[in-house]
């Protein structure tokens, strides 16, 4: 679920490859869950807090992260936390490693989309190069691989680099207001209070196995 707060006109991206380890992670674990009930009973399932912790996982990892693009900005659903980059607050938007969103005082990486690597670009083709965003290209035109259509650090970017240059072009964004924009930044506290409880609960179950 996003943490977006009364946006308008949102997209939202998330790695399908994401959502296929969180149904993954689900599979592994209720297929635990059903052998441990089938060889113990109803009782197996005291020692069922690992499996468990490897259910929340993938929904926390894999089934959370999103890049929400709307009308106030780009928030990134990362796994412990959210953070609101508002339009007049964004800098640059760089996919070297991830997504990551560049403002005047901090980078802000998106867990839903990583660049591919250096290697990423060995099956681009042709058409992956063209009709990027004007800010997409390097020197020379050149393309990161980051940058390609077809990796998700690519599609995250494209989303948010036309949407922001739509602002730009229109004349509804100000400039030069980015050192004194506030990035919002809110800790997912409810989400790490359950991870910390589960582990806590999965190592006695070990331990005292």
């Amino acid at each position: 679920m996003s943490t977006v707060p009364d946006a308008g006109n949102v997209e939202i991206f998330k790695a399908r490859t994401n959502k296929w380890f969180a149904w993954l992670a689900w599979a592994v674990a209720a297929f635990g869950l059903a052998v441990t009930v089938a060889s113990a009973g109803p009782a197996g399932l005291l020692s069922s807090p690992p499996l468990l912790l490897i259910a929340f996982l993938g929904w926390q990892f894999f089934w959370i992260p999103a890049v929400v693009v709307h009308d106030g900005g780009v928030t990134l659903d990362n796994p412990f936390r959210s953070v609101l980059v508002p339009w007049a607050a964004l800098v640059h938007v760089d996919t070297r490693y991830a997504l990551t969103l560049v403002t005047a005082h901090k980078s802000y990486a998106a867990w839903a989309a990583p660049a591919p690597g250096i290697w990423g670009g060995r099956n681009a083709r042709p058409e992956d190069l063209h009709g990027l965003p004007d800010t997409s290209y390097g020197p020379g035109k050149s393309v990161r691989p980051g940058d390609l259509k077809t990796t998700d650090s690519g599609q995250a970017a494209r989303l948010v680099r036309l949407r922001w240059q739509g602002l730009v072009d229109t004349g509804a964004l100000a400039t030069g207001e980015a050192a004194t924009t506030a990035v919002i930044v809110k800790p997912r506290w409810a989400v790490i209070g359950v991870a910390v409880l589960l582990l806590a609960a999965s190592y006695w179950t070990v331990a005292a196995a």
